[in-house]
């Protein structure tokens, strides 16, 4: 008997080289640096010492106004998303209409409508205001820009705590009914540890986005980081006013950027083991 030896095919071997993704992705890469390096090569060439010397006290102020005016937004809006969140997942159908309205308008309306709509709009009510009191809040530019910036992140708030909450599978509030712990106890003490844990980076861009969302108040006359720098332009009309206030808020966005990452990695830890 004589054995038949099979012969296996094997197929051609792919052509080398690098796939079209990576040539692209280098190809940015590269665009991004050339970029860079301009950028650093024309202020060493047009340095102005004098405008640095002049604006830079006056860009450490407007940093300040910027960072106080996104700090009391994040946390008013903080503050606000709870009951907005809580009546979003409510049964109630009045109650989550009115939720859902809110939320419906402050997302899909832009930021800088709403801010003008409280800085000239409240201005028509003022007889009404100054019965009540509120007036001397609602005439401070840099108050009328916290108030609509508050309620715009409110919004976006209560739909990342909502969508937290409702990830964590329903046996964990089940587990916890059986053990005979209250609702609320529940809720602080099992559901938002996890829910904190999904809804940080969430959290996080909705912070990177109002700090470079709060340029806009500039244009209700606050002196934030852009007023200074449209102050700064309008006096020099040097480009470079422009320039230092990007830098400045790139340098913001990517501090926050791994600020967030490192706590993810730190409240995570016990996931990766």
């Amino acid at each position: 008997m004589s054995a038949t030896a099979t012969v296996v095919e094997r197929p051609p071997p792919r052509a080398q080289g690098w796939p079209r993704r990576r040539i692209i992705g280098y190809a940015l890469v590269c665009l991004w640096i050339a970029f860079g390096v301009g950028l650093v090569s024309y202020l060493v060439v047009a340095w102005n010492s004098e405008l640095f010397a002049k604006y830079a006290p006056s860009y450490l102020q407007g940093l300040g106004v910027t960072l106080s005016l996104v700090g009391i937004s994040i946390t008013l809006g903080a503050i606000l998303s709870l009951p907005v969140a809580y009546a979003r997942m409510s049964k109630n159908r009045i109650l989550s209409g009115l939720a859902y309205c809110y939320v419906y308008f402050f997302r899909g309306t832009p930021l800088l409508v709403q801010t003008f709509l409280v800085y000239y709009g409240v201005g028509s009510f003022k007889p009404q205001l100054e019965m009540v009191g509120l007036w001397g809040f609602f005439r401070e530019a840099f108050n009328c820009g916290v108030f609509a910036f508050a309620l715009n992140t409110a919004a976006y708030q209560a739909e990342i705590l909502r969508g937290a909450i409702e990830s964590v599978p329903k046996g964990q509030w089940e587990g916890a009914a059986s053990l005979g712990l209250h609702k609320l106890q529940t809720l602080w003490k099992i559901i938002l540890p996890q829910a904190l844990i999904v809804a940080l980076r969430p959290y996080g861009n909705e912070l990177i986005l109002m700090i470079k969302a709060s340029a806009i108040v500039a244009i209700i006359t606050v002196y934030d980081l852009m007023g200074m720098a449209k102050l700064a332009y309008s006096r020099t009309f040097d480009i470079q006013a422009y320039i230092w206030v990007a830098i400045v808020y790139l340098v913001i966005v990517e501090i926050l950027r791994h600020g967030i990452e490192w706590i993810e990695r730190r409240i995570t830890i016990h996931l990766k083991r």
